[in-house]
């Protein structure tokens, strides 16, 4: 009984591999994705006469060594090549004034041939035909301010 335990650990810890890869793939955390591969690295291990109390400890050491040098690195590589897209590109871009935008009305704004509400960011007017920068967004409001010449 125990030499079959002892000779199926390999199998075990790719098992634990596999079941840590899953747990990621639902997760996206870049947490258990370090203990996968300290598991699959104990599956090469297991082959050697380690006490599989050793191995256990060992798995522990490696993931939790993996999982602070690399989760951080990673995260960063990451969101690191994440694009602004649809609203978020907008931000920062200049725009056009369609419809005047007066202190306590909304306006209209016009960027990439879409006309968007708007409202003046400290309370500025801004007249038609004037450039303006987007802030932010808020719902359907572009919030701008003028830009500067």
């Amino acid at each position: 009984m125990i030499n079959t335990i002892l000779q199926n650990l390999p199998w075990f810890w790719f098992g634990l591999a596999v079941i840590f890869a899953v747990i990621e793939a639902f997760t996206l955390t870049l947490c258990t994705i370090w203990f996968a591969a300290a598991a699959i690295l104990m599956a090469f291990l297991a082959f050697t006469p380690m006490p599989f109390l050793a191995q256990i400890l060992v798995f522990l050491i490696i993931s939790i060594i993996l999982l602070i040098l690399f989760r951080k690195t990673a995260l960063n590589y990451i969101n690191s090549k994440k694009q602004a897209t649809n609203v978020e590109a907008l931000c920062g871009k200049n725009a056009l004034v369609v419809k005047d935008i007066k202190k306590f009305e909304k306006g209209e704004i016009k960027i990439n041939g879409v006309i968007w509400n708007a409202s003046c960011e400290n309370g500025e007017e801004l007249l038609q035909n004037s450039e303006c920068r987007i802030v932010r967004i808020e719902g359907t409001t572009a919030i701008v301010e003028p830009v500067k010449n």
